[in-house]
């Protein structure tokens, strides 16, 4: 009882979202999410046609920061519709997670993608590794934000949450006008940077595509910063997503602002287990402190 919490309509038993991209590629990952404690789990992003995505390797990892240029490799809508079906068997509330290279693009996803077995939809405007897409093709401006959300507003009775990207500057603005388009919901955020490794033996960027997104315990305190900022500028939830590990990161989210925490890396860093760990240790830190529900934390940082 202490945990659950709504989200645009979503009864969910804990504020922990998996994020999208982590594992969510098959139903039965989705599955182990859920199972594993996730409150809501969100599909990895599907895009009009098969998408091979950077060459490998895509991911690399030193110490609390974790670096990914995975360039949205996915089967596709046709076969992304063929393996998310019956998602009531997954156990919480599904997330899609669509992207399209323009706003048209964008509407013809949600009217073709879309069946109503999914709860809401994630329209992620805020990659930095992927031309054609994302920040990358300017989806990350006020402009850009209110055209995507209105097209697919106008397509999807779904919720729609719009994912934005820490590296904005005009950060209110941008979420103002996902609000302004009907958006319900906002992401914040997504991977920072880009940023870059490089291998001193090879002599060249240990990721083949050169450079990718920041992610990883090492940039939860820009995230929150991101969650704060946003939370003060519009009145529909946020989900606070970045950096979050521990109970006490999620913590910290929902007294930013969120009113719920997307889980990502720490999949990585604590394995898929980490939603139990989080819920268990966030429901300790809720008693110890006398809050008795998820919704008297979020924002009282800014009382």
């Amino acid at each position: 009882m202490l945990l659950k919490t709504n989200l645009c309509g979503m009864k969910l038993k804990n504020p922990l979202i998996l994020a999208s991209g982590i594992i969510g590629v098959t139903k039965a990952s989705l599955k182990s999410a859920a199972d594993s404690g996730a409150g809501a789990v969100t599909i990895k992003s599907i895009s009009r046609e098969r998408r091979k995505g950077h060459e490998p390797p895509i991911i690399a990892t030193e110490g609390d920061v974790m670096i990914n240029a995975v360039g949205y490799s996915n089967p596709g809508i046709e076969e992304a519709k063929m393996e998310f079906l019956r998602l009531s068997e997954v156990g919480v509330p599904v997330i899609a997670s669509i992207i399209g290279k323009d706003a048209g693009e964008f509407a013809w996803m949600a009217k073709n993608f879309l069946p109503g077995e999914f709860s809401a939809v994630e329209l992620p405007l805020s990659c930095p590794h992927t031309p054609g897409y994302g920040m990358l093709a300017g989806q990350g401006t006020p402009g850009a934000t209110l055209e995507i959300t209105k097209v697919v507003k106008k397509q999807t009775k779904l919720p729609v949450i719009v994912k934005l990207s820490p590296n904005i500057q005009a950060l209110g603005d941008v979420a103002k006008a996902a609000e302004k388009a009907g958006a319900d919901a906002i992401n914040m955020g997504n991977t920072v940077g880009p940023g870059m490794f490089i291998d001193p033996k090879a002599r060249k960027p240990v990721l083949t595509f050169g450079f990718g997104g920041l992610s990883g315990p090492a940039i939860k305190a820009i995230a929150v910063r991101c969650v704060y900022d946003v939370y003060k500028a519009v009145k529909i939830p946020v989900i606070g997503t970045g950096g979050v590990a521990t109970g006490t990161d999620a913590a910290e989210m929902l007294m930013a602002g969120a009113s719920a925490v997307g889980i990502g890396s720490a999949v990585h860093y604590r394995d898929v287990a980490v939603f139990g760990k989080i819920a268990k240790e966030l429901s300790a830190l809720m008693k110890d402190e006398g809050f008795s529900s998820v919704k008297e934390m979020i924002g009282i940082a800014h009382e």
